[in-house]
């Protein structure tokens, strides 16, 4: 992570942690400052990923998109995040990122790890990171930005899919192939 990155991080994680409910629902993020309170719980991996993916909420949402600067989808969000913070290669697409890894049963998700959902009437069609407390964070739809969703939402119960651990030494052998 680049020096002027960790910096505004750094000042970026207080400022999250201090905004208000009302702030937050004006954004359409009311969940984010309860999520970025409970950061401290999480592994030094899974706080990482957090912190990296929580500053990008707000970014707009570009299909095929793979940088900030431009836009993310939802699978280039999630590959964007994983590089950044803890350089891991993913592949490009929701489809291969649901082979990367070890398969999880979602009453054992933990911060970090991938979830997907079947939003395109097909497996696999969305992918975001799971934060804790049934929370997790996605880049959703075209005239939307990443946001924080509950997995609880009707919505995203009947289209679950899956969830995946993903292994850095795996992911980095996956991604050359």
């Amino acid at each position: 992570m680049s020096a002027l990155r960790t910096i505004t991080l750094s000042l970026l994680l207080p400022l999250l942690l201090s905004t208000s409910a009302a702030q937050a629902a004006e954004q359409d993020n009311s969940d984010a400052s309860g999520v970025l309170q409970r950061i401290s719980s999480f592994t030094d991996r899974a706080t990482s990923l957090a912190i990296e993916a929580m500053s990008l909420v707000g970014i707009h949402y570009r299909r095929g998109g793979n940088s900030p600067e431009h836009g993310l989808d939802c699978s280039g969000l999630v590959r964007y995040v994983f590089k950044q913070s803890n350089d891991i290669d993913l592949p490009r697409t929701s489809v291969e990122m649901s082979r990367v890894g070890e398969q999880i049963d979602k009453k054992d998700l933990q911060p970090g790890d991938l979830v997907f959902f079947n939003t395109l009437r097909r497996t696999f069609s969305h992918v975001g990171i799971y934060l804790g407390d049934n929370k997790f964070i996605h880049a959703p739809t075209p005239g939307s930005a990443v946001r924080i969703e509950s997995m609880d939402l009707n919505y995203w119960k009947a289209r679950f899919n899956g969830a995946r651990r993903v292994l850095e030494s795996e992911t980095n052998d996956s991604s050359r192939r």
